[in-house]
């Protein structure tokens, strides 16, 4: 594979141009990246609205109706539903880890297994999230195990 990069003229929209003789799931996966990298998402804390990038954020959590996203330290509310969120960043590093928990795997630092065929999740921040065993199966999958 070839790549070629070309200063932009100040003033011209940047571009991204792909040449291939066919789109395969490598290529797919590469784009939906790169559409996720420019992509922000709102939410909201004491009132405030914020746009978060998706790669700050650790998961996300539906409780009682009402969606969290959590990043490192901070906390805030989201109007997007879980299966809304789910299809939006499909194709990135996000995945569906329970019911209520969307789990973005590039702030994992380690898996380990738990009872009855769960897994835990030890993110970055120290947080620790179970994984359901009905999802276990598209983690591995995921993972290239």
């Amino acid at each position: 594979m070839k790549i070629t990069i070309i200063d932009c003229p100040e003033g011209e929209e940047e571009e991204i141009i792909i040449k291939c003789r066919q789109m395969d799931e490598h290529l797919m996966r590469m784009i939906r990246t790169v559409k996720a990298g420019q992509e922000r998402l709102i939410g909201t804390r004491n009132g405030q609205i914020m746009q978060i990038q998706p790669k700050e954020i650790y998961y996300f959590e539906a409780v009682d109706n009402r969606v969290f996203l959590y990043g490192e330290r901070e906390v805030f509310e989201t109007r997007y539903k879980l299966y809304e969120l789910e299809e939006r960043l499909g194709g990135t590093d996000f995945f569906r880890a329970s019911k209520s928990v969307l789990l973005n795997l590039s702030k994992v630092k380690s898996f380990a297994t738990a009872l009855g065929g769960r897994f835990e999740a030890n993110m970055k921040n120290g947080e620790k999230l179970m994984i359901s065993r009905q999802y276990v199966p598209g983690l591995k999958e995921k993972l290239g195990l």
